[in-house]
């Protein structure tokens, strides 16, 4: 039902914004506010120069890693396979990057422009271990896909 009722109230607020920037934004306070479990959450942009790259984009919380390789750390491994990454305890995943130690849990979606092309990742980090599941997946889904609506 929260998911329901962001998802309203992001649509209504990014009705008539073009702006990328602008929307990214908008989406990462708007979530970020949302969940008491939220502790990180933006997104990593695909830097123009260096497509295997991601540099960091819009975000709230605390300070995030500038850049990520694709392959490394949970961002760089959704934006690599470009699936969805949950994970329960960030600190049992292979490469993890540790942008912020309090950080224990994390999901990270990939996001698509309209022509399918991965353009960015939207990630929450939580203090809280096993903080994400699939309902978390379904429920990010159609918010982060708003940014190239």
């Amino acid at each position: 039902m929260r998911y329901a009722n962001l998802l309203r109230e992001v649509t209504s607020v990014l009705d008539a914004e073009t702006n990328i920037t602008a929307r990214m934004a908008t989406i990462a306070a708007m979530a970020h506010d949302a969940f008491d479990a939220f502790f990180w959450t933006g997104f990593y942009l695909v830097d123009e120069t260096r497509s295997d790259e991601l540099v960091i984009g819009p975000y709230q919380g605390t300070l995030g890693c500038l850049r990520i390789k694709f392959g490394q750390g949970v961002c760089g491994a959704a934006a690599s396979s470009r699936k969805t990454q949950i994970v329960q305890d960030v600190h049992d995943f292979p490469g993890h990057i540790a942008c912020d130690p309090r950080s224990r849990s994390e999901i990270v979606l990939p996001v698509f422009d309209k022509a399918g092309g991965l353009r960015a990742v939207f990630d929450v980090d939580s203090e809280k271990l096993a903080a994400f599941d699939g309902d978390d997946e379904a429920g990010l889904r159609p918010i982060v896909s708003m940014v190239f609506a």
